[in-house]
């Protein structure tokens, strides 16, 4: 199977120095791509660059280690907006993560604009980042909140939306892929739908972001968000897309600096996209370093990567089915490299423990999805998730301890 792989996998595991450490005597099998990937040396050597030949703070100094700054800062902004396909460059705004973006236009938009008795919808394969800011600014505002029920598999009752939707509804805030099952929601659907009835969307872009190919302007969505770590980039770093009106429209999410037009006691002015909603000094290096982050993605191509994932989650799925008492959550196309399970008798944090004696790292509980896990009916699951530099071989090491955490759990 590996004379089938897109590219030369051990050249590009070789830039991912972490690879090589050893755990519990193991050699790291890394399967936790779903909540952070790891850092290509292309990545980790740009931040040791800038703290150490042009830290400075950036938009404000007259002197050539700001400027320096200013512009690498700004030609991070430009490669996101490429790589998101968004039409103007202010659209393009940084936040610490998906987690930051969703608060800010909940918090921005939803008071602007949200009235007692407006609608919002959700589905039930949300993180708990896309559910809990709706929450707080529906109960603050007088608002309510629907849920798009979801079959045993994770697919969305793409039915009971449409009866959802009606005029009452202003906002819908849709995971593009689950970051719990790895399941792909149909978002250009739901956004042309929701947009019938004058209802602005939101896509949770944290796990499709590095796996599948992003154009904001046909995907039609309002607002987009993903995050830095997840895309081979450094943590504390995220993105906020939104189309430049409704950003204009929208009220500032924080006060401080860099944030205003002017200041006086009286009143403060405010200042124009993208600097109105990124107050204080930023999060300067790692938002340079996601140009970095994204250079590496491109380079080995998004669709190079997301075959070589295919692969390892077709050959995972294979081998997993052969498991007596194994179920695999979300066993449904299309999904993204996420695979997760459930063991008859085995529970999820047991199986974790022995994996990682073995050098494996995996996830396992809710995932930050506490109501999909009530409405699976289950307590929990045990996630693989792969990446660029997972292999075939690290798929059968995983499944050989995994057999074998088994046989001593039961």
């Amino acid at each position: 199977m590996s004379s089938t792989l897109p590219y030369d996998i051990q050249s590009i595991r070789s830039e991912f120095p972490i690879l090589e450490r050893k755990v519990k005597g193991k050699t790291l099998v890394y399967f936790d791509n779903a909540a952070t990937s790891q850092k290509p040396k292309q990545v980790i050597d740009a931040i040791a660059h800038y703290y150490s030949y042009y830290n400075a703070n950036i938009h404000r100094g007259l002197h050539t280690l700001a400027d320096e700054a200013t512009a690498d800062f700004e030609a991070s902004r430009a490669v996101v907006q490429s790589f998101i396909q968004a039409k103007h460059h202010e659209e393009i705004i940084f936040t610490k993560g998906t987690t930051e973006s969703i608060n800010l236009v909940a918090n921005s938009w939803g008071n602007a604009f949200l009235n007692e008795g407006d609608e919002i919808i959700i589905s039930s394969l949300e993180h708990h980042a896309n559910i809990v800011p709706w929450q707080m600014i529906a109960e603050k505002k007088g608002a309510s909140i629907k849920v798009i029920p979801i079959d045993g598999n994770g697919k969305l009752d793409m039915n009971a939306f449409e009866k959802m939707l009606s005029k009452k509804t202003k906002f819908v805030s849709i995971v593009h892929a689950s970051n719990a099952l790895g399941v792909i929601n149909p978002v250009e659907e739901i956004i042309a739908l929701a947009h019938q009835q004058g209802a602005l969307v939101m896509v949770d872009g944290a796990q499709s972001s590095v796996h599948l190919d992003i154009d904001v302007q046909k995907m039609d969505c309002d607002f987009f968000a993903f995050s830095g770590h997840k895309i081979y980039g450094p943590t504390g770093i995220g993105i906020l897309y939104g189309k430049k009106h409704l950003l204009e429209s929208m009220p500032p999410y924080q006060g401080g600096g860099e944030m205003i037009k002017e200041v006086t006691f009286e009143k403060t002015t405010y200042n124009e996209l993208p600097f109105k909603f990124e107050a204080g000094t930023p999060n300067i290096a790692d938002a340079i370093v996601l140009k970095s982050a994204i250079e590496f993605i491109n380079r080995v191509g998004k669709s190079n990567i997301r075959k070589h994932e295919d692969l390892l989650l077709e050959h995972a799925t294979s081998k997993l089915k052969d498991i007596p008492g194994l179920h695999i959550i979300g066993d449904i196309q299309p999904k993204v490299s996420v695979i997760s399970f459930t063991i008859d008798g085995v529970h999820p944090q047991d199986l974790a423990i022995l994996l990682d004696n073995q050098g494996i790292a995996v996830r396992t509980g809710h995932h930050c999805a506490q109501p999909l896990m009530q409405c699976l009916g289950i307590v929990g699951t045990t996630r693989a998730s792969f990446a660029a530099y997972n292999t075939i071989e690290e798929v059968d090491i995983f499944i050989e301890a995994l057999n074998k955490a088994i046989k001593m759990l039961k």
